[in-house]
């Protein structure tokens, strides 16, 4: 079990001196810092099997798509973070066997891809280590907090509405 320091402001934490411009600002602040902190916990998990957090991303969304295959496009749509570098994800992933590629039979300019059983039991293997994490950092809000929060970052999420 970690050890649980007791909660401290982002202002604290970054040794910002001043107070920040708006209770808008510091939540932000507060939040790309809280996500950074989520995605470093998650990639040491998933880092261990020799895949990166964005790999896991894929494999992850390939797993609940199985057994049907999804175009690249629509793979890079439904990451977590949005990556450029898609078709290197997957070269690096398909390299070692736990996604494949082919062209549509409808549509030979579509390229459409899916996790191979390796995969899944990469995938399954994380499944364990990453829910620890989560749940060590995550623990001390409890249930209820934690679905609350998940609502407020939707909330936060539609207010920017950026589409993607």
């Amino acid at each position: 079990m970690p050890v649980r320091r007791p909660p401290t402001s982002v202002r604290t934490e970054i040794k910002q001196k001043r107070p920040f411009a708006s209770p808008a600002h510091e939540a932000g602040v507060g939040l790309l810092r809280t996500a950074d902190v989520v995605r470093r916990a998650v990639a040491v998990a998933v880092e261990a099997q020799g895949i990166t957090h964005q790999q896991y991303n894929v494999l992850r969304i390939l797993r609940g798509s199985a057994p049907d295959p999804l175009p690249v496009l629509e793979i890079a749509a439904r990451m977590i973070e949005q990556t450029p570098g898609i078709t290197r994800l997957l070269d690096r992933l398909e390299s070692k066997g736990l996604v494949r590629r082919e062209r549509a039979r409808d549509d030979r300019r579509q390229v459409l891809c899916s996790i191979t059983g390796a995969g899944l039991a990469a995938t399954a293997a994380l499944d364990e280590p990453v829910e620890r994490a989560l749940a060590d950092g995550f623990g001390s809000l409890g249930r209820d907090d934690a679905r609350r929060l998940a609502e407020l970052l939707d909330l936060v999420r539609a207010g920017f509405s950026t589409g993607t």
